[in-house]
């Protein structure tokens, strides 16, 4: 039997909603532990913008009998990583420890989910640091541009906001008014504890019990509307020595039969160094040296994008590219095309696999968004399942309610290419 035929690991549940799930890795001596709720920014409403990431960082200052301090020294002191991460559809807590040290792991993270301190001198610091990061963002150009993008495509929807929120929005935040917000967003019916590498599956099983087993059902959280592309252009002038360019087409979300096909979609276009966007403007033109296609994806709703990073006065012409090699795939694709498509993302998948913390962090996604761990032998398979007329159907959809979404940022003379591509896409 193939490695990429053996079955998912199980997923179990505790009789108060979290779900279980462990997938040993054999011959491995660290193991990775992924804690995730399958709530985050979406779930926000304006007067709440920026409240989950605000809230990851504040279960660090202090939860269960440990300071901040004691929490990173508990971990660390026995060999192993710390790390959160907010996203718009979930919030992940992860511990990277060496065989044996999941014992600990869970309890820390268990700790942080469940029983954080919240005192007000923290939170009023914490503030200051997410507020510090706001403005951080704000002064990168390849984080702004996608805000800038996000804020296009999904216009008022919380999936156009920001992860970070705005000052104004995360100093509302109280401690029992965010205590509140933990208690809905990591709410045990929607929370997943995902091992893999040097994991004993009943030895989780018991942890997994005894950490959180007893965690109550929480306040509710407002129901995530339904993702909806609304389509704009947001040209920002800022004293920069390259524009920086994002255009976005409405796609399909996680759950579409279509979502591979979309993925091969952005692979062909912008995927690499044989992509079409690579080869007709860097190689061709020299009108970039960063230039790429991807599929930013959520539950129920997604995007084709294309980023690249040019000079001001190139803007325009790589605007007209892109669009020319967007509508071009949009009409055929080459069966040599497809197949090294599938090659890469088979690749990428399979190289991913290899790593405990990816490995853990995915079987988590799958159990939030399907109810189970997907085998990675039915992942290729829908892969090799598209065909050219998919990729066909999939560009007309794409293509037909003709609108963008598209951020330029950076020199005046690069502010309309935002325009330029939109005309050059919908004549």
């Amino acid at each position: 039997m193939r490695k990429a035929d053996l079955p998912p690991p199980r997923v179990h549940a505790l009789a108060n909603g979290v779900r279980v799930v462990c997938d040993p890795i054999p011959g491995l001596e660290t193991a990775a532990l992924s804690v995730v709720a399958g709530r985050g920014a979406r779930y926000e409403d304006a007067a709440r913008s920026g409240w989950s990431h605000l809230l990851e960082h504040m279960v660090f200052k202090g939860a269960g009998a440990r300071s901040a301090r004691e929490i990173v020294e508990a971990i660390e002191g026995e060999g192993g990583h710390i790390n959160a991460a907010t996203g718009y559809e979930r919030t992940s807590f992860q511990v990277r420890a060496l065989e044996g040290g999941l014992d600990l792991g869970l309890s820390v993270v268990a700790d942080l989910v469940l029983r954080p301190t919240m005192d007000a001198a923290d939170l009023a610091r914490e503030k200051q640091v997410v507020g510090q990061e706001i403005a951080e963002a704000a002064d990168t150009p390849d984080d702004l541009v996608f805000e800038l993008a996000q804020e296009a495509a999904y216009g008022d929807h919380p999936l156009g906001r920001s992860i970070l929120g705005t000052v104004g929005s995360i100093g509302t935040a109280e401690p029992q008014t965010l205590e509140a917000w933990r208690a809905a967003l990591y709410a045990p019916e929607g929370l997943v504890i995902s091992a893999a590498g040097a994991v004993d599956e009943d030895e989780l099983l018991r942890l997994a019990e005894r950490d959180f087993g007893g965690a109550a059902a929480g306040g509710e959280a407002p129901p995530a509307p339904q993702g909806q592309f609304v389509g704009g252009v947001r040209p920002l002038a800022k004293r920069l020595e390259q524009a920086n360019l994002v255009f976005l087409l409405p796609a399909v979300g996680l759950a579409d039969p279509d979502y591979f096909a979309l993925r091969l979609f952005a692979e062909i276009l912008g995927g690499g160094m044989a992509s079409r966007l690579f080869q007709e403007a860097r190689e061709k033109r020299g009108l970039a040296y960063a230039i790429d296609a991807y599929a930013d994806t959520y539950a129920d709703a997604g995007v084709l994008g294309v980023f690249a990073g040019c000079a001001a006065g190139d803007a325009a012409e790589l605007a007209s590219v892109a669009a020319g090699e967007i509508a071009g795939l949009a009409g055929s694709v080459t069966g040599p095309e497809l197949a090294r498509a599938k090659a890469q993302l088979k690749g990428s998948m399979f190289m991913a696999r290899e790593s405990p913390v990816a490995r853990a962090e995915q079987a988590a996604g799958q159990v939030l968004l399907f109810g189970r761990a997907l085998p990675a032998r039915e992942l290729a398979d829908r892969i090799d399942a598209v065909g050219a007329g998919d990729l066909a159907r999939l560009g007309g959809a794409m293509l037909a309610p003709k609108r963008a979404a598209c951020a330029v940022l950076g020199p005046k003379a690069a502010l309309k290419a935002g325009d330029v591509f939109q005309r050059a896409l919908f004549p």
